[in-house]
C-alpha cells in the first residue's frame, strides 16, 4: 500500500520558496478548501473574506500573500502568489493512478504492435495490430487501442478508454474513463427509402498535451482528419463531430456539442452545454457563455457571445432585460388598443 504524502511546514516552505510562520515541524497531511476545519490541513486565501474564513476554523497552515494580515497563532506560508503556490501544493500531494512498466499477463498485445519497454499495459487491455504505444505511456485496465492507432510518449489512457482504428494521440495527453475516439461520424443520406450510411474512412488526430474528460466522444472524419489542437482541454461529456478541427488551447466545458466540419480557432472557450451547428468557422479567441447556441451563422468573429441563438453578450443581456418587461408592456399595449377602439367608435 502506498504511503500517504505528508510534509512539515518547513518542507513546504522550501518547496514553495515561502516564508514560514509557525512551528517548522508542524505536520501537514493534506490540502483542504478554505474554511475547512482540519488541524493537519493546508489551504490558501487571496483576499480578506476568504482569509478571515480560513483563519476562523482550526487549520494546520494557510498559504497567503507576503503582506497579508492574519491573526496571531495561525501557521502561515507567505508567498508572492498564493493561488499559484497552492497549485504546487496540490501537485505535491497528488496521488494520481500510476502503473508500473510492462504488460499485464491478462492483456492482449498483437504480435505486430509496438509497445515501448517503459510503457504500461494494464489488465485486460487490448492492443491491436500495428498499434504503437510510445515511451512512458500508460494504458490502464480494459482499454482498447485499435489497429494502426498510436498512444504518444507519456500519455495516459485511464480505464475503459476506447481508441478505434487510425486514432493518433500525441505526447503528454490524458484521456479519461469511458471516452471513445474514432467512432463513425454521423453521416447518412436519404435515398428515398431509408437513411443510407456514408462510410467514415478518415482518422482522429490529437495533438500534444490534450486532456479529454470522461465519457467524451470524438468522431473520425468522413475522409481526412478530425483534429484536436495541442494543449486543448475538454471537460466530461463533450462531443466533437467528424472533420471538425479544433485549434490549440481550446477549452470546452461539460456537455459541449460541436457538429461536423467546424473550424474552431486557437484559444476559443465554450461554457457548459454550448451547441455549435455544422460547417461553422469560429475565429480565434471567441468566447461562449453556457447554453449558447450557434445555428444560422457560418462565420463567428472574435467576441464574447451568449444566448440561443448566440449574440454578442451586451446585446444578449439587453434582450434578456427587455424580456422581463414584456408582461407589463403587453398590458399597456392592450390598454392602448382598447383606447384606440373607443376613439374609433366615438367617431
Amino acid at each position: 500500500m502506498s504511503q500517504e504524502p505528508s510534509f512539515t511546514l518547513q518542507q513546504l516552505a522550501d518547496r514553495l520558496s515561502a516564508e514560514p510562520v509557525g512551528p517548522p515541524d508542524l505536520r501537514l497531511a493534506r490540502p483542504v478548501p478554505a474554511g475547512t476545519a482540519d488541524p493537519e490541513g493546508v489551504t490558501f486565501a487571496t483576499d480578506g473574506p476568504k482569509l478571515a474564513a480560513a483563519a476562523q476554523v482550526p487549520i494546520g497552515a494557510i498559504v497567503v500573500g507576503r503582506d497579508a494580515e492574519v491573526p496571531e497563532g495561525v501557521a502561515l506560508l507567505r508567498v508572492d502568489s498564493p493561488r499559484a503556490a497552492f497549485h504546487t501544493v496540490l501537485a505535491l500531494y497528488d496521488r494520481t493512478m500510476e502503473a508500473p512498466p510492462g504488460v499485464h499477463p491478462t492483456a492482449h498485445v498483437d504480435l505486430s504492435a509496438s509497445v515501448d519497454p517503459t510503457a504500461s499495459i494494464g489488465a485486460f487491455a487490448v492492443i491491436e495490430a500495428d498499434a504503437v504505444i510510445e515511451a512512458g505511456a500508460q494504458v490502464f485496465a480494459h482499454c482498447f487501442v485499435g489497429p494502426r492507432s498510436r498512444v504518444g510518449a507519456g500519455s495516459i489512457l485511464f480505464p475503459r478508454v476506447t481508441l478505434y482504428h487510425d486514432v493518433l494521440i500525441g505526447a503528454g495527453c490524458r484521456i479519461h474513463s469511458g471516452s471513445v475516439l474514432g467512432a463513425d461520424g454521423f453521416g447518412f443520406v436519404w435515398n428515398g427509402r431509408e437513411h443510407q450510411k456514408v462510410p467514415q474512412v478518415g482518422r482522429v488526430v490529437v495533438g500534444d498535451g490534450v486532456e479529454i474528460g470522461a465519457n467524451s466522444c470524438i468522431d473520425r472524419a468522413t475522409c481526412g482528419d478530425t483534429e484536436i489542437g495541442a494543449g486543448s482541454k475538454m471537460d466530461n461529456l463533450v462531443q466533437v463531430g467528424h472533420n471538425t478541427r479544433l485549434g490549440r488551447f481550446v477549452v470546452l466545458a461539460g456537455q459541449v456539442g460541436i457538429s461536423g466540419s467546424c473550424q474552431i480557432g486557437d484559444g476559443v472557450a465554450m461554457g457548459g452545454q454550448v451547441g455549435i451547428s455544422d460547417h461553422v468557422e469560429i475565429a480565434p479567441g471567441a468566447q461562449f457563455g453556457g447554453k449558447s447556441g450557434v445555428m444560422a451563422m457560418r462565420r463567428v468573429e472574435k467576441d464574447a457571445y451568449f444566448g440561443m441563438p448566440s449574440l454578442p453578450v451586451r446585446e444578449a443581456l439587453r434582450i434578456i432585460a427587455a424580456q422581463k418587461k414584456l408582461p407589463e408592456l403587453l398590458k399597456e399595449f392592450k390598454a392602448l388598443e382598447r383606447r384606440v377602439d373607443e376613439l374609433e367608435a366615438d367617431k
